[in-house]
């Protein structure tokens, strides 16, 4: 806009371009790279495309559904463009220079069985376990209808093993309102500030309620576990709600939006998928479908091939 504060935003982007390529000759002089590799942030702009400039081998990554502005310039420059799901490769003008590695996952997350991972969260009966977590935009929104899914479990006799990761600014009132309603102490519900064993935790769930960013859907999918996602509807592009569709295309995850996700929708909607186990498993083959467990090797196959 023609406001002065937004005028004098553009004139310090302008500036912190021509600053950056700049920096991004010296980085490269002083670094002499033999392959350059962005991972899709703004911040990998100036130097990839330096490189590419200068005809050192370049790749970008891309984990979400459809590109970025910064991946879909550096496209038209880079080697090689890889991403994440099959569906992405027709956003790019040059389908032949994209290579769908999909998006690395820890290897900790494959490192139990689901058995394994419910025995060392200490879960010995036969309930299923549903995952609950938000990333920070958003979180105090959804936190809050998570509290309204909580009353519906507990009136249905805690159907479920329940853990829900609340994050640190929204904890202290969390567990504030948990302790006026009686739930702070019920078995089978465990309400974290911090997931710190987040491998183990997802492991072990027979269902997860999240947004939908990249490295989850990636780590969601590489484990077949059903989801129900609510994107989030704070980012740029809208790139949540294209990665969740495609996850509910292929039949692997129910998609709410925020404005759909109440506590007891989200409720019913957990409820119903665990008392289908045949539901459940046609989720979990549509997850199966989208999961990549060999992305790191492929990253890097694909990058060393590109080496001149």
């Amino acid at each position: 806009s023609l406001a002065p504060a937004d005028i004098a935003h553009n004139l310090g982007t302008l500036r912190n371009m021509y600053t950056s390529q700049k920096q991004a000759r010296r980085i490269v002089d002083e670094f002499r790279p033999d392959l350059v590799v962005g991972t899709g942030g703004y911040a990998s702009f100036p130097v990839v495309k330096e490189a590419a400039r200068r005809h050192i081998p370049t790749a970008v990554h891309e984990s979400n559904a459809v590109p970025g502005l910064t991946t879909k310039a550096l496209s038209k420059v880079v080697d090689c463009v890889m991403v994440g799901f099959e569906e992405a490769v027709k956003s790019y003008e040059d389908p032949s220079k994209v290579k769908v590695t999909g998006t690395p996952v820890r290897p900790d997350f494959f490192a139990l069985t689901r058995q394994q991972a419910r025995a060392k969260l200490g879960l010995t009966d036969d309930r299923p376990v549903v995952l609950s977590f938000w990333g920070s935009l958003g979180a105090s929104v959804m936190n809050r209808e998570m509290l309204d899914f909580m009353a519906c479990w507990r009136e249905e006799d805690m159907p479920f093993h329940h853990i829900h990761g609340v994050g640190k600014s929204g904890y202290p009132a969390m567990t504030a309102r948990l302790r006026a309603d009686g739930l702070d102490h019920v078995p089978g519900l465990d309400v974290r500030e911090y997931i710190y064993d987040m491998a183990p935790v997802m492991r072990a769930a027979d269902l997860v309620i999240c947004r939908a960013g990249a490295s989850t859907i990636s780590e969601i999918t590489a484990l077949a576990t059903p989801a129900i996602l609510v994107p989030s509807p704070y980012v740029t592009n809208n790139h949540q709600e294209k990665n969740a569709r495609i996850l509910e295309r292929h039949g692997g995850a129910v998609v709410l939006l925020e404005s759909e996700a109440s506590g007891e929708a989200l409720y019913r909607t957990a409820r119903d998928i665990l008392r289908d186990p045949q539901r459940q498993a046609d989720m979990s083959r549509g997850m199966a479908e989208l999961g990549i467990r060999d992305a790191t090797k492929r990253l890097y196959d694909t990058v060393m091939s590109i080496r001149k």
